[in-house]
């Protein structure tokens, strides 16, 4: 049987597009790593299609997602891809439960465009934040969003997710999946991470206490470990089984 934990990652990047930064992993230092830009795309499916092109070559490959990335690579495990052996997901959700205030925001840029995009963004960072956050947080990661985004990506991906529906085919995904759910995430409630739970067969959940909905830039360290006991134990199981 493969070892789980040995096998390539592939991350897909969050609302802002922007590479995970692996150096952040230094646990994953020894893995095949690879993650890349998400570009401005029409649809969860056209998303996915991207991410599926990251896989090209891989044999066998693990999908990590985090938050909107966590959607896209739900969108990719429900097509069952050939070489998919396990699914992380993190904030991530199967229809979105979002707020009137971040509907509202969504409309407000719309309204602002792109000069006021840097608002639109200090706004969405207050929505992102959690009691758990250290005093900087969420400059520096305002910071990826201007860097990475600009207001037509930021304004599609928003309408994208207040579309999307991938609950039909949440009993399609047949990998070992976990769900990552931070503490306090203020952005997607506790349902959201229910819905998958229930509905993936066989999936898990583990709650990362003392996080919120930025845990992936908060508590790397917390973050990989879990991720690579969970790969462990599910290498362990089916290696007993066979």
């Amino acid at each position: 049987m493969t070892d789980l934990t040995k096998l390539p990652l592939v991350l897909v990047p969050c609302f802002s597009g922007a590479p995970w930064d692996t150096d952040a992993f230094p646990e994953w230092k020894d893995r095949i790593v690879i993650t890349g830009q998400l570009p401005n795309a029409a649809s969860m499916e056209e998303y996915a299609d991207i991410v599926s092109g990251w896989t090209t070559g891989l044999s066998e490959y693990v999908l990590v997602g985090d938050s909107f990335g966590a959607s896209v690579a739900l969108v990719l495990a429900q097509r069952q891809p050939k070489g998919l052996r396990a699914l992380i997901m993190s904030g991530g959700f199967a229809k979105a439960d979002v707020s009137l205030y971040t509907r509202m925001r969504v409309v407000a840029g719309k309204i602002l465009g792109q000069l006021g995009y840097p608002i639109s963004i200090r706004f969405h960072m207050r929505s992102l934040g959690s009691r758990f956050d250290q005093a900087g947080t969420a400059a520096e990661l305002r910071n990826l969003f201007l860097t990475h985004s600009d207001a037509k990506t930021f304004l599609n991906r928003g309408e994208i997710v207040l579309a999307a529906d991938l609950r039909p085919g949440l009993p399609r995904v047949q990998v070992p999946t976990l769900i990552l759910t931070p503490e306090d995430d203020r952005l997607i409630g506790p349902e959201s991470a229910r819905e998958l739970v229930e509905n993936i067969p066989g999936a898990e959940e583990k709650v990362l206490q003392g996080t919120g909905h930025l845990l992936r830039f908060t508590h790397e360290s917390e973050y990989a470990g879990t991720v690579d006991q969970f790969l462990k134990a599910k290498s362990s199981v089916n290696s007993v089984a066979v």
